[in-house]
């Protein structure tokens, strides 16, 4: 089966040899995620923001592989305050309150940097 690697243009890519999600065949993985912080929309202390902003930028990455929101199988959302909860499950409803994929939440102790409150990983299955 084809490898199609998808490049985003992060400088963390090739710096750290990964890339934003990876299809083979009708499976994709996309690798953890964290928002855009701009200090405007997207807030370093704004848990839903952080989640909407990943969202809406991991829905392109599936776009431009020809699949959508609705392909997703699993997500793994991770964070450094479990009280952020409601704020991620809302942000995360919108998205997939129909498709309801599988998922998991955990707290952890730090992510890359500490403006970052949400970072989610994405399995997707295209029906074939």
């Amino acid at each position: 089966m084809k490898r199609e690697n998808i490049l985003t243009g992060s400088p963390w890519e090739d710096k750290m040899g990964y890339c934003r999600a990876v299809r083979i065949g009708n499976i994709i993985e996309v690798s953890g995620t964290v928002a855009i912080v701009d200090g405007e929309k997207v807030k370093a202390d704004d848990a839903y923001a952080q989640t909407y902003n990943i969202l809406e930028r991991i829905e392109k990455v599936l776009e431009d592989l020809n699949v959508g929101m609705k392909d997703v199988i699993r997500t793994r959302i991770f964070t450094t305050d479990i009280a952020t909860f409601e704020d991620v499950a809302k942000a995360h409803a919108v998205f997939f309150k129909d498709v309801k994929p599988t998922t998991g939440f955990y707290e952890i102790s730090k992510l890359v940097a500490p403006e970052y409150l949400v970072e989610i990983e994405f399995t997707a299955v295209v029906q074939e």
